[in-house]
């Protein structure tokens, strides 16, 4: 018994060794009270759930914390496996995780949505496996489901995905653990996009933060070069908290990562919460940080070998990238405001927009779905469009990753995914 009861003990310690964090108006804030910035790296090293390795996990989050990470960014989770040895590792590092709750089998298609009960029933079971780490910072209900400009009609299943999972999370008596959404960087959407997912005045509906998947920031360039001015202008003032969900463009390279000192300066640094940076692992893509070992060939095989790169082992930093990104967080410390003084009536509530003929095609305020109503069956309440649909031509996302690959080597294998699931109810 004795020992059951210092089991008991340690393991309240280790759930409250790290400060929760809750948005409040368009803020981060730890539960101390202080703003919280995002310094993170997506963490994604095969199709599986990386969380379900401790010593894995253990040796990645020492070299993260060197980096200067404080959160890691996760697309795919086994809720029925056990987390606990990963979340409490990185926890110990000071790294919070952010974890999106759809999987390949369950997303909100973007041309014939829906959101139903074994969507929920999923989505609300990652939420019950994880809302017990106090180093959970949120979870995404979705990952660029609007890919191109003319899928907006998706928007409003989104909205409800949020609605019913914020509804349940409050039900359960769970802490508020920020719910919201991660999106395509497509000119011709924004602001739209983003207005749309926090207008109509009903905080229950609306996501409670708004990342944003850009690769604009292509070094050398700079602050108006990029058009990361025109992302602030739309971002001055927003009503959740907003930040950079993956970013990290390679070409033409070598990666400074300039954009960080405006992210976290005064050009930006008042309206968005931080960045995570695409991605941790090293693979056919290029965009890694670390290695665990040089690449094979493409077609060999082996335990922890997929696609011509190793999946675990002892990481080692990709030079230049691994270091030019340290080096810029080392020299990035905002402080921010303290909670007691942040004033909530700064943030300005946005309008839901219009449809235009640039492709955002959902007009105003409309009503949004009911659990089990699809696009083309019961749900009716989106209006026609008032202007014809552009055709898709995402402009300022040409030196993206898409967000439906973030694995190497899996479009083809997603695309099938798509074709069965179109079929699923």
């Amino acid at each position: 018994m004795r020992s059951s009861l210092l089991a008991a003990l340690c393991g309240a310690t280790l759930s409250h060794a790290i400060s929760t964090i809750e948005a409040v108006g368009n803020k981060f804030f730890t539960s101390d009270g202080d703003q919280f910035f995002i310094k993170g790296v997506a963490y994604q090293l095969t199709e599986n759930d990386p969380l379900v390795d401790t010593e894995q996990c253990t040796r990645d989050a020492s070299l993260m914390k060197k980096l200067g990470a404080n959160t890691i960014r996760i697309y795919h989770v086994d809720a029925d496996a056990d987390h606990d040895g990963c979340m409490s590792a990185f926890a110990d590092a000071g790294i919070y995780a952010m974890v999106d709750m759809d999987t390949f089998s369950t997303y909100i298609l973007p041309n014939d949505p829906w959101w139903n009960q074994s969507q929920f029933d999923a989505y609300s079971k990652v939420l019950d496996t994880f809302q017990q780490y106090d180093n959970l910072l949120g979870l995404f209900v979705g990952n660029e489901i609007i890919a191109i400009n003319n899928q907006s009609l998706a928007a409003p299943f989104i909205k409800a995905s949020c609605r019913d999972l914020k509804a349940y999370r409050d039900s359960k008596g769970y802490r508020k653990i920020p719910i919201g959404y991660s999106a395509t960087d497509i000119a011709e959407l924004r602001p739209w996009l983003q207005d749309y997912l926090t207008c109509g005045g009903n905080s229950s509906e609306n996501i409670d933060f708004y990342g944003l998947n850009s690769y604009q920031w292509c070094d050398p360039t700079d602050y108006q070069t990029s058009g990361y001015a025109n992302l602030q202008d739309q971002a001055k003032n927003f009503p959740v908290p907003i930040f950079f969900s993956e970013t990290g463009c390679i070409k033409p390279g070598p990666r400074l990562f300039d954009d960080q000192a405006s992210i976290f300066g005064p050009e930006m640094v008042n309206d968005w919460s931080g960045a995570i940076i695409y991605e941790w692992i090293e693979e056919a893509n290029e965009y890694g940080l670390i290695s665990y070992g040089p690449q094979a060939d493409p077609t060999a095989t082996g335990e922890n070998i997929v696609g011509g790169f190793t999946r675990a082992g002892t990481p080692t930093p990709v030079s230049p990238d691994f270091d030019n990104l340290s080096n810029q967080w080392a020299t990035l410390t905002p402080t921010g405001v303290a909670r007691s003084d942040y004033d909530t009536g700064i943030v300005s509530t946005r309008a839901c927009p219009t449809s235009t003929a640039s492709g955002w095609l959902v007009n105003g305020n409309v009503a949004i779905p009911s659990l089990g109503e699809t696009l083309t069956g019961s749900y009716s309440s989106v209006p026609s469009a008032t202007a014809t649909s552009a055709s898709p031509s995402p402009s300022e996302t040409q030196n993206s990753v898409s967000g439906s690959k973030e694995i190497a080597g899996m479009g083809a294998g997603l695309v099938g995914v798509m074709m069965v699931f179109t079929f699923w109810f």
